[in-house]
This record gives C-alpha cells, sequence and structure tokens, in this order.
C-alpha cells in the first residue's frame, strides 16, 4: 500500500555578493563564506506538500534512494513489507 504520509520540497534561493568570482563546493561553503568575507541573502522561493510518489522522484532526482525517507521505488513503506 502506497504510504500516507507526508512529504515537504523547499526550494531555497540564495545570492552572495563577493569582491572576487564566488566558488563553492557545498552549502557548508556558501554559509561559511556568508557569515565571513561575502554577503548574502536568501528566500524561500517554492513550498509544496508531496505524496510518497511524488517524494521517489524527486529524491531520485537528486540522486538519493527512497530508503532515505524507508520507502520502496514505488512509494511504499518498507516497515509495511
Amino acid at each position: 500500500m502506497i504510504s500516507k504520509r507526508k512529504f515537504y520540497r523547499t526550494v531555497i534561493r540564495v545570492e552572495v555578493l563577493s569582491e572576487e568570482p564566488f566558488e563553492y563546493n557545498d552549502l557548508s561553503d556558501i554559509a561559511a563564506a556568508i557569515e565571513d568575507e561575502c554577503s548574502g541573502t536568501y528566500e524561500t522561493v517554492k513550498s509544496e506538500v508531496l505524496t510518497a510518489k511524488q517524494a521517489v522522484a524527486a529524491l531520485l532526482k537528486q540522486g538519493s534512494d527512497p530508503e532515505f525517507f524507508l520507502l520502496t521505488d514505488t512509494g511504499e513503506d518498507l516497515d509495511d513489507e
């Protein structure tokens, strides 16, 4: 049976102003730069509720795995198996 749990997708836009071209490897690099040598802001661009099947698709798109939320590839709860 498809999971009845709700999942949430939030898209956040970050703007960084710097004196040199800004390079980063991950979110912690961005946060450290904003706290130190750069100016930065953020805003929520989109927030939405996802079904289990939509959450599976979003996880796969990110290169993650449905098991991250204890789901099967079809959106069923793993503990139901």
